[in-house]
């Protein structure tokens, strides 16, 4: 009826959400344990993967950092050959960044051990399970994406 309320959402489903994304962020966690990069500086390769070469002062509002932090650790993944600085030709005083090959074969290798694992949990599930969560998780994004970020102050979700 019009007007009505969805029911809230009860403590055990709040729980079980609470749970897989622990369990999503571990998933997240462990693809980058082993790299000789801090969680900040693959954040960067990140950004820079999904939005393509940019401005230093995009990827400081994507990440939810002051520029100063963004130029820490562009000077180090530029000496470890993960990106590139710029400039832009139309502003010389404005610092762009990019994904050089080696650091798009690492966003690549990471993402594709992320997959490797989702994809070994999500085996063990039927197909009807998997149906389901991907389509509440689909549900979830919508809201998510349509609420959380659209405040240019709120970091990318990485």
């Amino acid at each position: 009826m019009p007007g009505d309320r969805p029911a809230r959402t009860s403590a055990d489903e709040l729980l079980a959400f609470e749970d897989a994304t622990r369990d999503l962020v571990g998933i997240a966690l462990r693809s980058v344990a082993d790299l000789e990069l801090s969680l900040p500086q693959f954040r960067l390769l990140l950004v820079l993967h999904e939005q393509g070469p940019s401005p230093s002062t995009q990827v400081a509002r994507a990440l939810g950092v002051v520029g100063s932090t963004v130029t820490r650790l562009a000077d180090r993944l530029d000496a470890s050959g993960h990106l590139s600085r710029g400039t832009d030709p139309g502003n010389r005083s404005v610092v762009t960044l990019a994904l050089t090959e080696e650091g798009r074969s690492l966003v690549r290798q990471v993402t594709n051990q992320r997959r490797r694992d989702l994809r070994r949990a999500l085996d063990q599930l039927s197909p009807a399970e998997r149906a389901a969560c991907a389509a509440a998780l689909v549900s979830l994004h919508g809201v998510l994406d349509t609420t959380a970020y659209d405040d240019p102050g709120n970091p990318l979700p990485l």
